[in-house]
């Protein structure tokens, strides 16, 4: 029986398992034999093929999926520090958060994507394009971007928050279905998780829906979407003529205001020339000191998604999937039902 190959090399990689060390766990199971056949060439049989697959808790009906939802924006916190093994399997694991929502697809409809994507190459800006993104959702007069969350998922962005590793911020990308998603880690602080959905949204109005020139390679896009970031949340015509002689003192305010980190708002008054390259240089010196760079204090309000979480009570209680049924009707092992769809509670235990 044909089956997808690249199936097992994704259900290889998600499982952090290098080909040398599957192959040492699978009898008669050869390194180069399994290399030919993730290279597409037929030299794995058919039993054994399912036994990898068993080995690595995958059900047969994976071997007839196929799954792309690759990005190329995948955000991450000092990539270089990473280990290839690690970035492996979150690209795996964000691979499968888009396959969940296009298999959800069959029984639901996701809210329409309510945007036009604004190409670079023909004349738009990051700065235009995020003018363009406040006013599809309805942020008016230079307000604050509260309910980001909210407003991203009422425009069809469906919204996922993981656990993830330390290292990644977010990604996003559209999936096979064609559906826009953004994946953010939720272990940070609110103003950090902000604004990597905005970034992450920046990228899907910017870069998603269209092929990559040469020329805009990985650096130029990320400094287009973080041009996109600061003028989404903080709009030059409405923030600047708060930061000009801006003080150390007056951080805090702003930043309850606008909902973004300190520091993203000593990076927005020098890039709009409010503040002097000395004075950029001795409030970050200053928020050293006082250990605010790695925590800064304050707290910021954030909204929490709820399409995938709906989406999955959908499944549950009105049509009547339980997570094995979810495991077959997705083809799915359960375990990535339940880290995705349904993770376990912390339980506080009091003394």
């Amino acid at each position: 029986m044909k089956f997808h190959h690249k199936q097992i090399t994704f259900a290889r990689e998600y499982r952090g398992y290098s080909q040398s060390q599957l192959a040492s766990k699978i009898q008669g199971l050869s390194q180069p034999n399994l290399s030919k056949y993730e290279k597409g060439f037929d030299s794995l049989s058919e039993e054994l093929v399912l036994r990898i697959l068993d080995y690595l808790g995958f059900p047969k009906k994976w071997l007839h999926q196929s799954v792309s939802n690759i990005s190329e924006n995948a955000h991450y916190r000092k990539r270089a520090t990473l280990t290839k093994r690690d970035k492996t399997t979150i690209e795996y694991g964000n691979r499968l958060v888009g396959y969940i929502v296009d298999q959800m697809s069959d029984s639901i409809d996701w809210p329409d994507f309510q945007h036009v994507p604004m190409d670079l190459e023909k004349g738009h800006t990051p700065k235009s394009v995020a003018r363009y993104a406040r006013k599809v959702l309805g942020l008016i007069n230079g307000q604050p971007v509260t309910d980001i969350c909210s407003l991203l998922e009422s425009k069809g962005i469906v919204v996922v928050e993981i656990d993830a590793h330390e290292k990644f911020d977010g990604v996003s990308f559209v999936s096979d279905g064609g559906v826009p998603v953004i994946i953010i880690n939720k272990n940070f602080d609110n103003d950090r998780k902000r604004r990597t959905l905005a970034h992450e949204y920046g990228h899907i109005l910017m870069h998603c829906f269209f092929p990559v020139p040469v020329h805009r390679n990985e650096s130029v896009r990320e400094k287009e979407t973080e041009e996109f970031t600061s003028e989404f949340l903080m709009p030059e015509e409405h923030i600047k003529k708060m930061l000009v002689g801006l003080k150390l003192k007056d951080l805090g305010e702003l930043k309850r205001y606008w909902l973004t980190s300190m520091a993203s708002i000593v990076r927005r008054a020098r890039d709009l020339e409010c503040i002097s390259q000395d004075t950029y240089t001795y409030f970050y010196i200053e928020l050293s000191r006082g250990g605010k760079r790695k925590n800064e204090g304050i707290d910021v309000y954030i909204d929490e998604p709820s399409l995938f979480k709906e989406a999955y009570k959908l499944h549950r209680d009105s049509l009547g999937y339980s997570d094995d049924d979810l495991s077959r009707a997705f083809s799915l092992p359960k375990d990535v039902i339940t880290k995705y769809l349904n993770p376990p509670r912390l339980r506080i235990i009091r003394n």
